[in-house]
């Protein structure tokens, strides 16, 4: 009788406990699926270049690159704090710069623009001869045809009243940028048209998936 009556606790105590782990993850994919965060917005708005030259062999880098960017929270529900931003330079799929923008925190339905990124100094660079011609011909042009600029952020969000720990988003990508060169005080041969950036899956952590 005793071991009866013992059973039948343990499975009431198995059943509740299993009920309420079922109903946690239940609240938790509903809680989800209302927030449902869409990615942050990310676009250059503007860039420039008032030096961008190779010297020594073609193996150094001189350069002044200036880049304005805008994101764009569209969440009705999601406050996103940015709490450290690393701008990287790229020119033919070769990083050449880097510098830490400020952090900032942005509210809901919100446009912010991040600080200017500024690039300058020079660094060692490889291109190869093929790089190196289509370089040469598009200085000869006045624009610069394959710059890009990558964000690496670590933010943390709210949703709703839920907010999560630090993480690293994606990173975000602006690539194929058509940056005209001002040089000598001359207007440029033609002007920077805004240029989004690639930012899907923005709320997931990288390193939770590369784990």
């Amino acid at each position: 009788m005793c071991l009866r009556s013992f059973r039948c606790s343990f499975c009431c105590i198995f059943v509740t406990l299993y009920t309420l782990f079922l109903c946690f993850i239940l609240s938790i994919f509903l809680f989800w699926i209302i927030i449902s965060p869409s990615s942050v917005k990310f676009q250059v708005t503007n860039a420039s270049l008032t030096q961008f030259n190779l010297t020594n062999n073609n193996t150094t880098l001189n350069y002044k690159f200036k880049v304005n960017i805008t994101a764009r929270n569209p969440n009705n529900n999601v406050v996103v704090y940015y709490r450290r931003i690393t701008a990287y330079a790229w020119y033919k799929d070769r990083n050449f710069a880097a510098v830490n923008l400020a952090p900032f925190d942005q509210g809901h339905k919100n446009t912010t623009l991040l600080q200017e990124a500024v690039f300058e100094g020079q660094n060692s660079i490889r291109l190869g001869s093929k790089q190196i011609a289509e370089y040469n011909m598009e200085r000869s042009v006045g624009i610069f045809n394959d710059l890009a600029v990558d964000l690496d952020v670590r933010i943390r969000a709210k949703f709703g009243r839920f907010k999560s720990s630090r993480f690293n988003p994606p990173v975000v990508q602006c690539r194929r940028l058509r940056v005209p060169l001002i040089s000598n005080g001359k207007p440029p041969a033609a002007t920077f048209s805004v240029t989004r950036c690639r930012s899907s899956n923005f709320f997931q952590d990288r390193d939770a998936e590369a784990g």
